[in-house]
């Protein structure tokens, strides 16, 4: 009986739900991106257009990323051991970084392959062909689209957010790759083909900038937004014989997150009560941010503990192993 309660309560625990959900996510993502490139790769044999052949290379990169994203989010959701006992979050940004690289570089090589066209145009073909692609296209990715959304609603994932993006802009680039071939092929704008592969690699670049600094934000343990520090402090201090809080800090790393703040506490409580009282502003702080991993240190009220663990009490410093004086004392009483 305890072992099927410990596997209700297992099952019960929200990482284990955004474990299993990004893990679909990387799967439909990898699914969804192999197919897109086997039609598009017939499309653009049989139309040559480079709008076209611009998609075929963004759904390539996206497949790639995708791949990287599984293996990525598999690593990070191993359980911290030893050698990494605060897990391995960090696989997602440093994913995130090696995206940014991929589309960085597909985007120059579409840009190349768009002036060649201004130089030397070529006739778009069998325009139907690559209308029904695209059409298609823009179906199945809106599909992919709204479930990563939810999952990314869900778990926060920088990797199947930096997914989503790639695919809600391949969205965009399927609309725009069926008008410059109708453009192209029966309004004879010969333009069209290469004007919207060049305004592509723009929104691509611009992607990969987001993703570029969202990651980094994260391999550099950037602060939550300020917001979230505000929340995290309101409930802190709504705890009734909580007098106060300071040192607060936070990072993320993939979908764990840490909080460590210092709560300050009458002096005359003993070692047990403020032990419960931290207790119990972590389990609040927990319902607010169920992915976070929540350390309170105790502080008799009026101690501020420095950065260089020097000891003050209101303007004045203690000495090392000096005791501070109760209210109405003065120093050396």
């Amino acid at each position: 009986m305890s072992d099927d309660l410990a596997a209700a309560a297992a099952a019960a625990d929200p990482r284990d739900r955004a474990g299993r959900l990004m893990r679909r996510a990387t799967y439909a993502a990898v699914g969804v991106a192999f197919t897109l490139i086997i039609v598009k790769v017939v499309a653009y044999v049989l139309t040559g257009s480079v709008a076209l052949l611009s998609s075929l290379i963004d759904s390539a990169l996206d497949t790639a990323a995708s791949v990287v994203n599984l293996i990525a989010v598999r690593h990070a959701l191993q359980p911290a051991d030893e050698e990494h006992r605060f897990g391995h979050g960090k696989a997602e940004p440093l994913a995130g970084l090696g995206q940014a690289a991929f589309i960085t570089g597909s985007s120059i090589f579409l840009v190349i392959e768009a002036v060649d066209r201004f130089v030397t145009p070529q006739e778009v073909t069998r325009g139907w062909v690559g209308i029904a692609v695209m059409a298609f296209a823009i179906v199945a990715t809106f599909g992919l689209v709204a479930y990563q959304k939810r999952v990314v609603k869900e778990t926060n994932s920088v990797a199947i957010s930096a997914d989503s993006l790639h695919y809600t802009g391949d969205v965009l680039i399927n609309g725009s790759v069926i008008v410059s071939i109708v453009l192209a092929t029966w309004f004879d704008v010969p333009y069209a083909d290469p004007v919207f592969a060049l305004a592509i690699a723009g929104y691509l670049l611009w992607n990969a900038r987001a993703i570029f600094l969202s990651s980094l934000d994260l391999l550099m343990d950037r602060e939550f937004p300020e917001e979230d520090r505000e929340r995290i402090l309101a409930i802190a201090r709504s705890h009734p014989l909580a007098r106060d809080v300071h040192d607060l800090r936070t990072r993320s790393s993939g979908q764990q997150q840490f909080i460590q703040l210092h709560l300050e506490l009458d002096r005359d409580l003993t070692l047990a009560k403020a032990h419960a009282i931290a207790d119990k502003v972590e389990r609040d702080i927990r319902k607010a941010f169920p992915h976070a991993d929540v350390i309170i240190h105790q502080d008799p009220v009026g101690i501020v503990e420095s950065h260089h663990d020097d000891l003050a009490y209101g303007d004045k410093e203690l000495a090392p192993g000096e005791v501070p004086p109760r209210e109405g004392q003065g120093r050396g009483a």
